[in-house]
């Protein structure tokens, strides 16, 4: 694993093309994830392969020719940008005489680099550890015996204690993710209850999910012209004023053959996409791979069990591709995408007025007389943001005007008896 606090590494990358649809990668993503690793890039080397060598991967010319390279930059790391199997990753070790990582332990890293939270932290090393262990290797010191004074016998070997090391370590994990899992499901009951609608923000990495979720928020969540630049889940309450409460989710951005190590690590924080009310998803307008990074989006969706809900596409960048803000409407009438520029602040109004139309089916717009001694139902309506307009007349009686999701509605007449229908004007 790289070492975050150093600038140290010096990387030589190594991509294959192949003919068939499911083995290719990006050479430009894989030199982006390199970037955001904080990892020096000496050179690339790239071929055309119909089929993996299995033993080394790229074939015995090209990894000697890879070898003498290492040599002549003193590289410290080849990176491929494909998944090695254990025995090639050892010997294309041995050959070049280096650390040699593949494409998942490179996204693992990162992920590592970019945790925060206690819960990313957790589910970053359970990724992580995961991944390490099917790729334990026996070797010459795995086969040493522990023994000695009073333990004599069969003893076990070092390869399986390091299995039951990581076995003892994948199963704390576990409990202490469940235990945090918990607390996260409380705070999501707790809104479900209050009937206040979640957005969620999805898309591809670099899209500027953050940025767009900065925007709508006010929020400062950090964002940059890299990939993973967040991580962590974040969630901001923001209060329309002709609308009512909603809560924005920012979540972390997907990419191709995302580690399903990490989708599975991660699917307690991604319950926020696959829960929420709507999905903005998030799409690079101005990327040449815009197509498939939509199709890649959607798959993993599909995986986490979160591509049943509505959802609204939100076409970012436009900056770059010389185009206006705008909203794109189906042939019923109802809003599918819009466009716009989250770093200029264009378009966003229209966002905004996409998202209140497709949310406002489920909202009610009322309007309340409320006497003096109702003053405790017009607190609670303040307290649970439903507000927009109020005003009293000269006998003291408030008029307010409101705006709530039905259900909300539906169980305030529940508590107060029938009562509050009483006071509808």
């Amino acid at each position: 694993m790289f070492d975050p606090e150093s600038m140290a590494e010096q990387a030589i990358l190594v991509h294959v093309y192949f003919p068939q649809e499911s083995a290719c990668e990006d050479l430009h993503e894989l030199q982006m994830l390199v970037s955001s690793a904080g990892v020096h890039e000496l050179a690339v080397f790239s071929c055309n392969r119909s089929t993996v060598d299995a033993r080394l991967f790229v074939g015995t010319g090209k990894a000697q020719e890879i070898a003498a390279a290492v040599a002549a930059h003193e590289a410290s790391v080849v990176i491929f940008n494909h998944s090695l199997s254990p025995a090639q990753t050892r010997n294309l070790e041995r050959l070049f005489q280096c650390r040699v990582i593949d494409r998942t332990t490179l996204i693992l890293d990162i992920f590592a680099q970019r945790a925060r939270s206690y819960e990313g932290k957790l589910q970053v090393e359970l990724a992580q550890l995961k991944h390490l262990a099917s790729r334990l290797i026996r070797g010459f010191d795995n086969e040493r015996q522990k023994g000695g004074i009073g333990l004599r016998g069969p003893g076990e070997t070092q390869l399986e204690t390091d299995r039951r090391l990581l076995r003892d370590r994948i199963s704390a994990l576990h409990q202490k993710l469940e235990k945090v899992g918990k607390q996260r499901e409380q705070g999501r009951k707790a809104r479900q209850r209050a009937e206040i609608p979640v957005i969620s923000l999805v898309g591809y990495t670099n899209a500027g999910k953050s940025t767009l979720f900065n925007r709508l928020t006010s929020a400062d969540v950090y964002a940059a012209d890299q990939l993973f630049a967040t991580l962590d889940p974040t969630l901001r309450q923001v209060k329309l004023a002709d609308f009512g409460q909603l809560i924005f989710a920012d979540t972390v951005g997907f990419i191709r053959h995302l580690p399903h190590d990490l989708v599975a690590a991660f699917k307690s924080t991604l319950q926020e996409s696959r829960e929420a009310d709507l999905q903005l998803h998030v799409v690079d307008l101005a990327d040449p791979r815009m197509a498939d990074n939509i199709h890649q989006v959607q798959q993993v969706l599909h995986e986490i069990e979160a591509d049943g809900l509505p959802q609204l596409l939100v076409y970012n960048k436009i900056d770059l591709v010389g185009q206006g803000p705008r909203i794109e409407y189906n042939e019923q009438g109802v809003a599918v995408a819009v466009y716009l520029s989250a770093q200029h602040n264009l378009g966003i109004d229209l966002l905004f007025q996409a998202i209140i139309s497709l949310l406002s089916d489920s909202y009610l717009r009322l309007q309340l007389a409320l006497p003096p001694e109702a003053s405790a139902w017009r607190a609670r309506f303040h307290e649970m943001g439903a507000v927009q307009q109020e005003q009293f007349d000269e006998s003291g009686v408030c008029q307010l005007k409101l705006a709530l999701a039905k259900p909300q509605w539906t169980r305030l007449l529940k508590q107060s008896d029938g009562l509050l229908q009483n006071f509808l004007v």
